[in-house]
């Protein structure tokens, strides 16, 4: 079957086939959480973008293969609820954003910067630093060599709008600049979008409507 992108609490994985990366999308936890397991086609390496909750669910998502690293895109707690028990279990290298660690209760083994790239096996993950939702929140993006790009947004990008900033105009200001310049400026329509909660999108879907956005404020 294709791949849709929806998946829900309890259900099974969404598995998106791609020549050089297979990226499986999984639901978790109260908030109805995505996790990312993406695996490397040609080494078979595999690493975890937000143990956000179920460890157990997670762990057998996962496999015997075990994951090289988890990705924490932001320290908001439901995005790390099963993190320690992951990295326990999997002995994983950590990785945040440098300024959201400190929020993050599990030790992060390497800081990401704006820029920053994070492998997986053959493949590399480029991180985007977005502020607003939080200090530190980070965007991967996978350059497809064989297609389109696909970019993991966090809780920076939805369908239908940015994430929250809790009423701070600043915040939100600060946000929608980051995701037009950092995001929708550097990349096409094509980009397939996979958010921290609910279903994904595509960048084509979303930018006749950032003007909306920011008129509305949030």
């Amino acid at each position: 079957m294709a791949y849709t992108g929806e998946v829900r609490v309890g259900g099974p994985a969404d598995v998106h086939e791609l020549p050089g990366l297979m990226i499986s999308k999984i639901a978790v936890g109260p908030m109805d959480n995505n996790a990312y397991l993406l695996r490397c086609r040609a080494t078979d390496e595999q690493l975890l973008i937000d143990a956000a909750n179920e460890p157990e669910t997670l762990l057998r998502f996962i496999g015997e293969d075990g994951i090289a690293a988890v990705v924490t895109t932001h320290r908001h707690g439901d995005h790390w609820q099963a993190l320690d028990e992951v990295v326990r279990a999997t002995r994983a290298t950590t990785y945040a954003g440098k300024e959201d660690a400190e929020g993050i209760p599990v030790p992060t083994d390497v800081l990401v910067e704006d820029g920053g790239v994070i492998q997986v096996g053959e493949v590399e993950l480029r991180a985007r630093h977005l502020v607003g939702h939080t200090p530190g929140s980070i965007a991967l993006i996978y350059d497809d060599p064989h297609g389109h790009p696909h970019v993991f947004t966090g809780d920076c990008l939805f369908p239908g709008g940015v994430g929250n900033t809790f009423g701070d105009s600043a915040a939100f200001a600060r946000l929608i600049d980051d995701v037009e310049h950092k995001i929708f400026d550097q990349l096409p329509d094509e980009t397939w979008v996979y958010p921290g909660h609910g279903a994904d999108t595509t960048l084509g879907a979303e930018r006749p409507q950032l003007a909306e956005w920011r008129e509305r404020g949030w």
